[in-house]
């Protein structure tokens, strides 16, 4: 078995930036991704700002050379994935045993939401079937992997928002016990009409940029993206220069609640405990926190108290990158796995958009403002999802 499991790379698309380094770019110069509506068609365009990946499907088909018709879900998934692998040292990817693990909620649903628009009038015709070929979420990984090349481990996983996290997860028990040597993890999800009428319906989408861990917050806002990172054994890592070591990582679930978080926070409390456990860490080694920070009225002050009550007194520096990206779902543990394990690398504090209020209920604020170069040696990155369903990730230096 492999003792120890690294990050060799990592690669991200989201609403700020078409790859990472025009991610860091938009944390360096403040400039969050939540814009009117762009590219999905909803009678929402103009009533809840969205993080959109600042491309069409025609441009994000050439950037992924893959079919327009595709699912965005794919393409956005490939663009990431790939850039992660480019990123890692790795060359050829037949080379190696190599798994690709990822997450995401709503598979090719992006194109599924239009074939019924065709088919109805004229059901004779049979409409575009291949707009409804890809709907499930595994066949969007299926597609990715086969475009990489992938073809030792392909798996998928759904568990809401904690997709992303729980594929790392997955990824490093599949190195650990020596079925693969190199695992592409995290996860993908296109913004849709169903998530977006969904959220909507639960009545927690801000209609103005969301404002995570303030006391003025009233909801999120959704994005879209994907983020990879590729994981090695040790003997792989011991031939390239990874950017930190996945040291710890827990899951956990509260039961409490199909889509909120326990009053108390305990679903994640358990998960960053158990993530610190496995990890041989003392909670006042993590030198920054990734919260899962939505920017909900329930979600921060659950994991306020969590946080809390396993860091005081003495707290991390801890933000919400969702303030720039916006909630990407299924994709979200993914993205800011990517962000957590360069903060490690680079010793970066990414910034907490538009915060301004203290809570009433914390006795800590988030980070407002990028830096580099911090002595940073341990990163916890937190991704809760729906049915508490709640993952914590922990990033470690060599």
């Amino acid at each position: 078995m492999s003792e120890k499991v690294w990050i060799a790379g990592g690669g991200v698309i989201c609403g700020i930036g078409l790859n990472l380094r025009e991610c860091l770019q938009s944390f360096r110069t403040m400039q969050p991704g939540m814009t009117t509506m762009q590219y999905l068609s909803s009678v929402h365009r103009n009533t809840f700002p969205v993080a959109e990946v600042k491309a069409d499907n025609d441009a994000l088909a050439d950037m992924a050379r893959m079919p327009e018709n595709i699912s965005r879900t794919a393409l956005l998934s490939l663009i990431a994935a790939r850039e992660a692998w480019q990123s890692s040292g790795l060359q050829d990817i037949s080379a190696y045993r190599v798994g690709f693990v990822s997450g995401n909620t709503v598979g090719g649903m992006d194109k599924t939401e239009d074939f019924f628009t065709q088919f109805l009038p004229d059901t004779a015709r049979g409409g575009r079937l291949q707009q409804v070929v890809h709907h499930e979420c595994g066949s969007v990984t299926e597609l990715v992997a086969d475009a990489l090349g992938v073809r030792h481990h392909v798996s998928t996983i759904s568990t809401a928002c904690s997709s992303g996290a729980n594929a790392l997860m997955y990824g490093a028990r599949l190195i650990r016990n020596n079925i693969v040597d190199v695992v592409i993890a995290g996860g993908t999800d296109a913004l849709t009409r169903f998530t977006l009428n969904g959220f909507n319906t639960l009545m927690i989408l801000d209609q103005a940029a969301c404002r995570p861990f303030d006391n003025t917050r009233t909801g999120l806002n959704l994005g879209e993206g994907a983020g990879y990172v590729v994981l090695v054994s040790d003997s792989l890592a011991a031939q390239l220069h990874p950017w930190c070591r996945l040291s710890g990582f827990a899951n956990a679930n509260d039961a409490y609640h199909q889509t909120a978080s326990s009053p108390d926070g305990t679903g994640n409390y358990l998960a960053m405990k158990g993530a610190l456990d496995m990890s041989g860490l003392q909670p006042q080694q993590i030198g920054y926190i990734n919260l899962h920070g939505t920017g909900t009225q329930n979600n921060d002050v659950s994991e306020g108290i969590a946080i809390n009550r396993l860091f005081a007194p003495h707290f991390p520096a801890m933000s919400s990158t969702k303030s720039f990206t916006g909630h990407t779902l299924g994709a979200s543990g993914g993205i800011e796995a990517v962000f957590s394990a360069l903060s490690v690398k680079e010793g970066i504090i990414y910034p907490n958009a538009r915060f301004e209020h203290q809570m009433k209920e914390l006795p800590f604020a988030p980070a407002t403002a990028y830096s580099e170069h911090n002595d940073i040696h341990h990163v916890m990155s937190n991704s809760f999802g729906f049915g508490g369903n709640c993952s914590s990730l922990v990033f470690s230096g060599y």
